[in-house]
């Protein structure tokens, strides 16, 4: 397979751009020999290499709607906050502090002063500027500016003082001349927004990538190019893009922040991305240092490595092994504007036709929890998602549903596609296991149709695709991020236009109205009893097929320090670090 060589053509990369102690011991880890001792215990140095099943989309702020692309962004751009990698709190990024006006629709952001973009010859004598307020009103700006590759605009539409006022002068050909009302600059070094409505996870909003800060030199030169072109202010810089092999991000030495113990951030020389899409492949890298971290086992290898009690196995026990059932959910979506799934009762029985037990206990080998719940998984310490009654296994309730909607015995059923995209071979024998259920509880044959997830996404967000995989995880830490995806405003006039957030375009006045009501609760209780209303209406209209809530393990090599799990699996780089074996 081509994997190999890709792995050998970086190793001789990272030879000649910095030793990342590539050299293995007998047991796979690596020897990190060049590691610098700092302050407190910390060493700098090396090259922290991750693999990714998928290839990037974008790195594009504004485009960015997919993990891989945010996980790599995330180390490149900051924002005004950014997530505490082990709470999930937010804290300070590039704004070193804030105040809430008391009715909580007022935020008012110091800025740190120094805070420069990476090099690039996009300045003049390449140098990066420094950050101002008025990037970030230029960012606020083009976050509400209607463009094909913009879509942020839906999550901060109905939030911003503004923005759709803005939004829309754009579409009538006279841009408001102020910009987005609710964006302010006050002085270079504070930014003011204003909200319509209180939301009580605002600042967690604001980690999300879409307003990380970026120069308006940037569009300026690399126009739609700022897809692989990326300038930022971030921990590290890109290096390097290889299309649908590797991406390497190197230290930024400019970087603002320093640790506790005044050791400047990052610690780490370089971070490397791989895009082998095969999960035996890469577990063997795994295994042999060529990766320091695998996140999520090959089904077919799950028992070699960790036995249902959460024990590494002997060959493994020298691995770091940690697991967490995350702020994630994989599910079946259904185009609600299309004919076929516009029937209700159709898609019921295609939910009581499949068995989630035993497809998280034989196809996920236990990584994963069966989602007989809502949409928004058991992951919200504040959110009780056992109070949302979903879908169990019944095959006779199914076929009785399937026959009310017109298909019995599945009699007349049209031919039917199940898009989905690789995913180092997970999601295909899900659609393997899930499609013989449909076909011995239903009589019902699905073609399993399988694409790049560039594409894949693109399909089901214009309306391409009747049946699709599909899978959410966490932008920001509430339950607002899921049900959001059900939000009928969200969906376009036209089918073929693009609906990114909602692209089922399901639709349900009583789903809004206690989605809209809970998005104005300031009380937390009571926000989250109004979340698992709508959530409930959502299930009862079988929106979608929740499969299972994902339950993600990592192995780490055990020389890796700083680089705690968290439930939306959200990776900062800046204080990773090895220590010598």
């Amino acid at each position: 397979m081509k994997h190999i060589p890709i792995l050998t053509f970086f190793i001789l990369l990272f030879t000649a751009c910095g030793s990342d102690g590539d050299d293995s011991n007998n047991n796979g880890t690596k020897n990190n020999g060049d590691l610098k001792k700092a302050a407190g215990d910390k060493y700098y140095g090396g090259v922290f290499k991750i693999n990714e099943t998928e290839y990037l989309r974008s790195l594009y702020p504004l485009n960015i709607t997919e993990v891989v692309g945010h996980r790599i962004a995330n180390s490149i751009y900051e924002g005004l906050v950014k997530l505490d990698q082990g709470t999930l709190q937010p804290k300070p990024a590039i704004a070193e502090s804030w105040t809430v006006s008391p009715d909580a629709k007022e935020y008012i952001f110091k800025l740190r002063k120094g805070v420069k973009y990476h090099d690039s010859d996009i300045f003049p004598g390449g140098k990066g500027r420094t950050v101002t307020a008025n990037d970030f009103k230029y960012v606020f700006d083009l976050l509400c500016t209607p463009d094909v590759n913009n879509q942020g605009f839906p999550f901060f539409q109905d939030r911003i003082k503004g923005a759709k006022e803005y939004h829309q002068s754009v579409i009538n050909g006279s841009p408001l001349a102020g910009g987005v009302a609710g964006a302010q600059v006050i002085d270079d070094y504070t930014f003011k927004v204003e909200l319509d409505q209180p939301f009580g996870s605002f600042l967690t909003l604001l980690a999300m990538p879409f307003v990380y800060a970026f120069p308006k030199e940037a569009i300026d030169k690399y126009g739609d190019d700022m897809r692989t072109n990326a300038v930022g202010t971030g921990p590290f810089v890109l290096k390097t893009v290889k299309e649908d092999e590797a991406v390497v991000l190197i230290k930024n030495k400019d970087y603002w922040a320093k640790d506790d113990n005044g050791n400047k951030l990052p610690y780490l020389d370089a971070v490397k991305y791989t895009f082998m899409n095969q999960g035996k492949a890469e577990l063997l890298a795994f295994e042999q240092g060529k990766l320091d971290m695998k996140f999520r086992l090959p089904l077919e290898l799950a028992d070699e490595v960790v036995d249902r009690d959460g024990n590494l196995t002997e060959k493994y026990k020298h691995f770091v092994y940690q697991d967490m059932v995350t702020m994630s959910i994989f599910y079946y979506g259904f185009q609600h504007k299309k004919d076929l799934f516009n029937n209700k009762k159709l898609r019921q029985a295609f939910n009581y036709a499949i068995d989630r037990d035993a497809l998280v206990e034989y196809t996920l080998k236990g990584q994963g929890l069966p989602a007989t719940m809502g949409i928004v998984p058991p992951a919200f310490p504040a959110y009780d998602a056992k109070k949302v009654k979903g879908y169990d296994y019944n095959p006779e309730k199914a076929r009785k549903l399937l026959a009310e909607a017109g298909y019995a015995n599945g009699k007349g059923f049209p031919d039917l596609i199940h898009n989905i995209n690789s995913g180092g071979g997970r999601n295909e024998q899900i659609a393997e296991a899930t499609q013989k259920m449909l076909k011995e509880n239903l009589n019902i044959d699905v073609e399993i149709v399988k694409m790049p997830f560039a594409q894949h996404l693109e399909n089901l967000e214009t309306g391409k695709a009747d049946f699709w995989r599909s899978g959410w995880v966490a932008d920001y830490p509430d339950p607002e991020n899921f049900l959001n995806l059900l939000y009928g405003k969200h969906i376009p006039l036209k089918l073929s236009d693009k609906s990114y957030i909602n692209s089922c375009r399901y639709s349900n006045p009583n789903f809004d109205r206690n989605f809209e009501k809970a998005l104005e609760t300031v009380d937390e209780k009571q926000r989250m009893a109004l979340y698992q209303k709508a959530d409930q209406i959502a299930m009862d209209d079988a929106a979608i097929i929740p499969l299972f809530y994902y339950k993600d393990i990592r192995l780490i090599q055990p020389n890796v320090r700083n680089f705690p799990q968290n439930a939306m699996e959200y990776r900062d780089m800046t204080e990773v670090y090895f220590v010598p074996e």
